[in-house]
């Protein structure tokens, strides 16, 4: 399967456009049309011509359909007060590009990274005339509350948020620690990674004793210091998520490690926890002296969009790489991220 890909970049040269399109078609839909973005009132003129600057604080997501190169969404989630609700803001999929999953596609991100945040919930405003939009937002939890903006016709939703991996604790594995949960919960997040199409290795049906020698294999590594280990233990006490740095050992790449094995149970998806794994293991590369990090994750997967939103590049793609669990060639994407 082929997903939608979404980025954060304010700074993307496609932004400007979908933004003006944005603010054209929402003119029009008021009742004011103007002719071109030099006629739209100041704050919205400022936005399309420069995102950067008018979204500075903000986080701007971009979606790119199966296939194109180029952006055909956006959305904007403005950053909110201490403790307070974030308003998601923009909108917008161009019209050839509708019907294809991507305004919910940019809708789940941003909540997903609102919720990650730690925001109590997430707002917007909608025109009570646009149907479609108002159907997604209440197919996605949103719910009408009392109005922050007395425009006439403009509805205030709202939608309260579960605190992503509220509960969750993560943690650096010392090597015992790495041999004490071999043969449980961290082969459990193997077996269950297999058993769900991610491609980390092995073939199905993985045996929990195969992962378990695997993770015994780590725990050395972790004793010799080429590996540290962190994983993500859910509030009943098993482990939900995984992640692994390796590092280097010839004199020429010492500055250089490569993160493996980004693992989160399906039971304990949509809390965070992948993007917290991997910050955790980024910000202790960084930490310890490193300033590359890659990887490499089977071309189109899920975890290309969480790669990608938190500032990873691709370097490129290898047909027939590797097998997925069912035995078949898969092409792989390397990715690079610099730090500090």
């Amino acid at each position: 399967m082929t997903y939608a890909r979404i980025e954060e970049n304010r700074s993307h040269p496609q932004l400007p456009a979908l933004l003006a399109a944005y603010h054209l078609a929402n003119q029009a839909e008021k009742g004011a049309a103007v002719g071109a973005v030099a006629d739209l009132p100041a704050v919205y003129r400022g936005e399309a011509e420069d995102p950067a600057t008018a979204f500075a604080a903000d986080t701007v997501l971009l979606v790119t359909a199966p296939g194109d190169e180029d952006p055909s969404g956006c959305v904007v989630l403005k950053a909110a007060g201490e403790g307070g609700a974030p308003e998601i803001k923009r909108l917008w999929v161009e019209p050839h590009a509708r019907r294809k999953g991507l305004a919910k596609a940019l809708m789940t991100e941003a909540l997903r990274r609102a919720a990650t945040s730690g925001a109590p919930a997430a707002r917007l405003t909608v025109w009570s005339w646009r149907e479609e939009p108002l159907a997604l937002y209440r197919a996605l939890g949103f719910e009408a509350v009392d109005s922050w903006d007395e425009r006439p016709e403009l509805v205030c939703l709202e939608k309260p948020l579960a605190r992503a991996g509220e509960g969750d604790r993560i943690e650096r594995l010392t090597p015992d620690a790495v041999r004490a949960h071999a043969g449980a919960g961290l082969a459990a997040l193997l077996v269950d990674a297999v058993d769900g199409g991610a491609s980390v290795g092995f073939l199905a049906p993985l045996e929990a004793a195969e992962g378990a020698a695997w993770w015994s294999d780590v725990a050395e590594e972790a004793a010799a210091g080429v590996r540290d280990v962190w994983a993500a233990h859910a509030p009943d006490g098993g482990l939900a998520g995984v992640v692994t740095l390796a590092r280097t050992g010839t004199a020429n790449g010492r500055h250089r490690g490569e993160i493996a094995r980004l693992l989160v149970h399906r039971s304990a998806r949509g809390r965070g926890l992948g993007r917290r794994l991997l910050a955790t293991a980024e910000a202790h590369a960084a930490a310890t002296g490193l300033t590359l990090l890659v990887l490499d994750t089977q071309t189109d997967s899920p975890a290309e969009r969480l790669y990608r939103a938190a500032g990873w590049t691709a370097a490129g793609t290898i047909p027939d790489f590797a097998a997925d669990p069912a035995g078949t060639l898969r092409p792989t994407t390397l990715y690079y991220k610099r730090l500090g």
